[in-house]
């Protein structure tokens, strides 16, 4: 057996990624703003930088070293995937949705100089740090990857 389903759950994220991010730069002008519920609109942003903006105040060296760590990240979890045994589904599940963000938001480093970020999310006076599709993969990732390791201690004697 072989990890090529989990790759191509890969691929089918990083194209959903990409386009809602072409629909967004379609329709949506820099700062425009769609609300669609009380707590949920549609804002499109640049993000220089990295996860809530980190970097992104730099002068631009900032696109170069995330691009490399994107690379890096990217290679170093198909590696990963390629030596995950197939009977550990969700391990394999939860490296495709990391993998297909952190390639998604390398394509829009590498091609923009910056992500777009669109997904806001707010109650009242609290936003929280808009967002897109490729890290929402990553986030649901990461958790995913937690629980599966978090299942694999508790089952060792």
């Amino acid at each position: 057996m072989t990890q090529y389903k989990y790759y191509f759950l890969s691929l089918i994220l990083v194209i959903a990624d990409q386009l809602t991010k072409l629909m967004v730069l379609g329709f949506l002008e820099l700062y425009e703003s769609i609300e669609i519920t009380s707590f949920f609109s549609l804002t499109h942003v640049h993000n220089y930088g990295a996860a809530f903006s980190f970097l992104a105040d730099e002068d631009g060296w900032q696109q170069y070293f995330l691009v490399s760590i994107s690379m890096i990240a990217s290679i170093a979890i198909i590696l990963w995937m390629k030596k995950t045994s197939i009977n550990q589904p969700y391990k394999l599940i939860a490296l495709s949705l990391i993998l297909s963000g952190a390639i998604g938001n390398l394509i829009d480093r590498a091609v923009f100089g910056f992500v777009i970020d669109f997904i806001n999310l707010h109650y009242q006076d609290f936003y929280w740090p808009v967002f897109n599709v490729a890290d929402m993969a990553i986030t649901l990732g990461l958790i995913l990857l937690l629980l599966v390791d978090f299942k694999q201690d508790k089952a060792k004697p």
